[in-house]
């Protein structure tokens, strides 16, 4: 699986219609209406705001999109197909349509909207997606410089500490390095 870490943007005119892209990276559902909201208060004007999402939660992968009034299957579809063909996770493509005035069809539009998406993505930077896990530790003081190295060297974070006769850490993790921590401060983990 992968994730967008940096945004992407795409714009073209196909036949007189002129289409608009952005592929951006959420977090969950909130995330996704906060970044169309945005994506649409830029383009009042536009006829048509065509969105795909894919989001993994506890519950499984959730994935959504919308045709925004085009013909059934002809925007939406082709934008989450590109999201589901790259693996992507936690990200959002929206398209935005200046109609032009002359019909594309469905095939057209199909072309267009997943073109305008495809181009976005394409400028998009997508990174390996890593799992990541929240445990809480209790170490010595001894053991904190040893504890802040390993954490830097595997990308993990503290999200809160406490001092008090020990540390009290809860700390975010690669999901795969939670048992090489837990092991390695074992005497003094929860």
């Amino acid at each position: 699986m992968f994730i967008l870490s940096k945004p992407g943007f795409a714009e073209q005119t196909i036949t007189k219609s002129r289409f608009i892209a952005m592929a951006v990276q959420t977090v969950d559902e909130r995330a996704v209406g906060s970044a169309l909201r945005a994506f649409a208060n830029q383009h009042q004007n536009a006829h048509h705001l065509v969105y795909a999402f894919r989001l993994k939660t506890e519950q499984g992968i959730i994935q959504r999109f919308s045709d925004a009034g085009e013909p059934s299957g002809t925007a939406g579809m082709p934008v989450l197909k590109l999201i589901e063909g790259r693996d992507l996770i936690n990200g959002c493509v929206a398209v935005i349509r200046y109609y032009g005035g002359i019909n594309l069809g469905t095939g057209g539009l199909a072309r267009a909207y997943g073109g305008t998406a495809k181009l976005a993505l394409d400028g998009a930077t997508i990174q390996t997606f890593v799992e990541m896990q929240t445990i809480n530790l209790t170490i010595d003081y001894k053991q904190m410089d040893n504890m802040t190295r390993l954490l830097a060297k595997c990308n993990g974070s503290i999200i809160n500490k406490e001092f008090n006769q020990q540390i009290d850490l809860k700390l975010s993790l690669p999901t795969d390095e939670v048992s090489n921590f837990i092991v390695r401060f074992q005497p003094f983990s929860e």
